[in-house]
C-alpha cells in the first residue's frame, strides 16, 4: 500500500529539510510520496528544497499556506490533500530509520485490525550522538486503550508510551478523530490519546525515528503556558474516557486503495 508522507514546515525549520529529505531517499519502501506543507511564507523553504534536490522528484508534493497556522492546522491541511491508505508523520527537523516505512506499512498489512503502528524513537543529540528509547510493550498488536493505561501521569512527569511524532497512520482513523488536534505543543498527544482510546495499535521492536534534540523545538518548551496549559490534559483525558467508554473503529474495507475519500458525489443527496 502507498504512504504518503506527512511534514509540516516553517522557514526557521527549512534547513533541517535536507536531513528529512535524505531519510527519505534511503528507505527500502519505494511506494511513498512527501506531502511538504509550509506554515507561512516559503521565502526559505523552496529554495532548501532546490538545493537539496527534493523538487526535482515527482514523488515531493509541496503546498504553501502563505499564513501562519500552526502545527496542527498544517498538518491536517496536508491529510486534506492525501489520498494514499496509510499516513506517516515526519516533523520537519527528524529523521525516518531506512527501514521505518517498510517496517510499519508490514505491520499494518499483518494486522488489518490496527489503526496505527508504531516502533521505539531514538534521540538524535546535536553531538551526533543516538540515544536508544525502547518501548514498554512486547512487539506485535496492542488492544485498543492499552496504550493509555502505560501514560506516566504523576505530577512532575507526564510521559507517553510511544513516540507521537514518528507513528504511521491508517489515513481512515485520522479522518475519524478529526486529525491532530488544536491545542498548544500537544497536538500530536491529543491524536495519540484519542486514536489509542478508539484502536488497537501494533508496535514493533525496531527502531523507526530519530527525534532531533535541539534549542529550537517547541517540545522543549512547557506545554503549562498562562492561561490555560494545564486544562490542555484535563481536555484530554476528557475526551479519552468519553471515547474508551463508547465503541471503537471499525477498520473501512475500503482503506487498502488509493481511492479520494470524501467527494461530493459519493454523498447522498440532500433533500429536495
Amino acid at each position: 500500500m502507498r504512504v504518503e508522507v506527512v511534514t509540516a514546515v516553517h522557514d526557521a525549520y527549512a534547513h533541517f529539510l535536507s536531513a528529512a529529505w535524505q531519510s527519505l531517499q534511503a528507505q527500502t519502501f519505494d511506494d511513498w510520496c512527501w506531502l511538504v506543507q509550509i506554515d507561512g511564507p516559503a521565502t526559505a523553504v523552496i529554495p532548501e528544497l532546490i538545493a537539496c534536490g527534493a523538487s526535482e522528484d515527482p514523488r515531493v508534493r509541496v503546498a504553501v499556506n502563505g499564513t501562519r497556522e500552526g502545527p496542527a492546522t498544517t498538518r491536517n491541511i496536508a491529510l486534506g490533500r492525501s489520498r494514499a491508505p496509510l499516513i506517516q508523520n515526519l516533523d520537519a527537523d527528524d529523521e525516518l530509520e531506512p527501514d521505518a516505512l517498510q517496517n510499519l506499512a508490514h505491520a499494518l498489512d499483518t494486522h488489518p485490525q490496527a489503526g496505527f503502528a508504531v516502533g521505539p524513537a531514538r534521540d538524535l543529540l546535536y553531538s551526533g550522538e543516538l540515544v536508544d528509547f525502547p518501548l514498554p510493550f512486547r512487539p506485535g498488536l496492542q488492544a485498543r486503550g492499552r496504550l493509555i493505561a502505560a501514560v506516566a501521569r504523576e505530577p512532575d512527569r507526564y510521559r507517553l508510551p510511544v513516540h507521537p511524532a514518528g507513528i504511521m497512520w491508517r489515513r481512515d482513523l485520522l479522518l475519524t478523530v478529526g486529525g491532530w488536534a488544536g491545542l498548544r505543543g500537544m497536538e500530536d498527544t491529543a491524536l495519540l490519546m484519542a486514536a489509542a482510546a478508539l484502536a488497537p495499535c501494533v508496535t514493533l521492536d525496531t527502531v523507526t525515528l530519530r527525534y532531533r534534540r535541539h534549542r529550537a523545538q517547541t517540545s522543549t518548551q512547557t506545554s503549562f503556558f498562562e492561561g490555560g496549559g494545564g486544562e490542555q490534559i484535563s481536555l484530554i483525558h476528557q475526551r479519552t474516557s468519553r471515547l474508551l467508554a463508547g465503541p471503537g473503529w471499525v477498520a473501512d474495507a475500503t482503506t487498502g486503495s488509493d481511492r479520494p475519500d470524501g467527494e461530493l458525489s459519493d454523498l447522498p443527496a440532500g433533500p429536495g
